[in-house]
C-alpha cells in the first residue's frame, strides 16, 4: 500500500430487529456485503437460518440493541417497535426504523428515540424482499429524519437498496411511502376493472396486457402536469381533454361496466368526483382540480 492510498472501510457493525421476509432479505444482503449482523425476532427459530449465514442471534431485542451503534428496525407496526425497544439501551444508538407507518407515527417515535438519546431516521421500503440486494432492482428506501445519520451510514444503506433521502422532517418518508403506493393501489384498482371488462369475451389476458402497459406507459407522463399545475394554481394550464370532455364519457363507462356484468365499484368513486368538480364550473381543468374535493382541510 502506498503513503496515498486509502485503506478500505471496514462494513459497519449493525443490529437489525425483525427477521419475517423483508427483514431477512435484508439481514442477508448486509452479510453478503461483509457486514457483522446481530439479529433478534419475537420468534426465535425465524431468526436462525440468518445464523447459518453468519449472523449473531441475540436472546432479547435489549441484548441486540446493545451489541452495535447502528440499530435498524423492520417490524410489523409501530406498537411492535415500542414493545421491542421497550427497556432497550438507546442512547448513542443510531436508531433507523424501516417500519411501514404513518407520518404521525414516524414524527411520535423520532421524538421518543431522542428523548432516550438515540438520532433517529425513518424509512419506507419501496420494494418487496427479492428486490433487495439485487442490482439494477429498481427498489429503494425512503429515509427522513437525521441528516447527519442519514450521511454517516449512507454506504450501508446502500447496500441492500437505493436510498432517497426525503428531508429533515422525520415523517415524510411515511408520507412519500403512503403516497407513492396509493397511486400505485390506484393504477391496480384500474388495472383489475380493465381486466374484468374484457374476461367474459374472447379476448386473452395474455394478449390484452401489452396494450394496457403501453396505454398506462403512455399516459404516466400526466404526472409531470399535475405536478405543474399544482405549483402554478392553474388547474387550466396546458389542457389537453377537459374535465367536461372526460366527464361526458363517465355515462359511457357504467353502462359498459353494466353490460359486462361488472361492478363499477373500483371506478365509480373517481368517476363522481369527476361529475361534482364538473357541476361547480370546472369543467374547462383537467383532472388536477379534483384534489380540492379531497382536501378535507377546505371543507370539500
Amino acid at each position: 500500500m502506498t503513503d496515498n492510498a486509502v485503506a478500505p472501510r471496514t462494513p459497519t457493525p449493525l443490529t437489525l430487529l425483525g427477521t419475517g421476509a423483508m427483514g431477512t432479505a435484508l439481514a442477508r444482503a448486509w452479510l453478503a456485503a461483509g457486514h457483522e449482523v446481530t439479529v433478534w425476532n419475537r420468534t426465535p427459530a425465524r431468526a436462525q437460518a440468518l445464523a447459518a449465514e453468519g449472523a449473531v442471534v441475540a436472546r432479547s431485542a435489549a441484548e441486540a440493541v446493545a451489541a452495535n451503534r447502528l440499530v435498524i428496525v423492520c417490524l410489523l407496526d409501530d406498537a411492535s417497535v415500542g414493545d421491542a425497544l421497550d427497556g432497550a439501551g438507546l442512547a448513542g444508538r443510531d436508531l433507523v426504523n424501516l417500519t411501514t407507518g404513518t407520518p404521525g407515527e414516524g414524527r411520535t417515535r423520532a421524538a421518543w428515540a431522542e428523548a432516550r438519546g438515540a438520532r433517529f431516521l425513518d424509512g419506507g421500503i419501496m420494494a418487496v424482499p427479492p428486490m433487495i440486494g439485487v442490482a439494477g432492482s429498481g427498489g429503494y428506501v425512503l429515509y427522513s429524519g437525521s441528516p447527519e445519520l442519514f450521511e454517516e451510514h449512507r454506504d450501508t444503506f446502500a447496500v441492500p437498496a437505493g436510498t432517497r433521502y426525503v428531508g429533515a422532517d422525520p415523517g415524510f418518508a411515511a408520507l412519500y411511502d403512503v403516497a407513492l403506493l396509493s397511486a400505485m393501489n390506484g393504477m391496480f384498482a384500474g388495472m383489475l376493472h380493465a381486466f374484468a371488462l374484457v374476461r367474459p369475451e374472447d379476448i386473452a389476458p395474455k394478449d390484452f396486457a401489452p396494450l394496457l402497459v403501453d396505454w398506462l406507459t403512455a399516459m404516466a407522463p400526466a404526472v409531470h402536469q399535475t405536478a405543474d399545475q399544482l405549483e402554478s394554481g392553474d388547474y387550466t394550464r396546458n389542457v389537453v381533454s377537459s374535465l367536461a370532455m372526460q366527464a361526458a364519457g363517465v355515462p359511457t363507462f357504467l353502462r359498459t361496466a353494466e353490460e359486462q356484468h361488472v361492478s363499477p365499484e373500483l371506478l365509480a368513486p373517481y368517476l363522481e368526483l369527476m361529475q361534482r368538480r364538473v357541476a361547480q364550473g370546472h369543467g374547462e381543468e383537467d383532472g388536477t382540480g379534483m384534489i380540492e374535493l379531497l382536501d378535507l382541510r377546505r371543507g370539500a
